[in-house]
């Protein structure tokens, strides 16, 4: 077995509100972190120059984003595509280990996919 926790169908749906709201501050963090005054405050970050308030925010982005990607590992979903919002779900099915798989804009989890198959081998439930 690839992952050590599998969820039912019923506990993958049950976080989606959760995941919902991790992947919406992932990506306004990320947004924060590529703009140009967040770029100008990485690049100007060095010891004892915290980079004033955009050097500050900028941290906090990154320190958001360190948190929602340990907490989406900590619970063994797996983010694909933050851009898409495409995650995967470990389940068992028929005693094998696969994917419960959902995409940021579906309301439900409705498809499945063998542990290597990707999003192109998504079937339905």
């Amino acid at each position: 077995m690839r992952h050590r926790r599998h969820y039912t169908l019923e506990e993958a749906r049950a976080l989606l509100p959760w995941l919902r709201r991790r992947l919406a501050e992932m990506r306004d963090a990320r947004s924060k972190l590529s703009n140009a005054e967040g770029k100008r405050a990485l690049a100007a970050l060095a010891p004892g120059n915290g980079g004033g308030h955009a050097g500050t925010a900028a941290g906090d982005a990154f320190l958001v984003l360190q948190r929602a990607v340990g907490a989406l590992e900590e619970r063994e979903i797996v983010l694909r595509d933050l851009d898409r919002g495409l995650v995967d779900f470990p389940a068992l099915r028929e005693e094998r280990e696969i994917y419960l798989c959902w995409v940021h804009g579906e309301n439900d989890i409705g498809f499945w996919h063998e542990l290597d198959a990707g999003y192109a081998g998504r079937q339905p439930l």
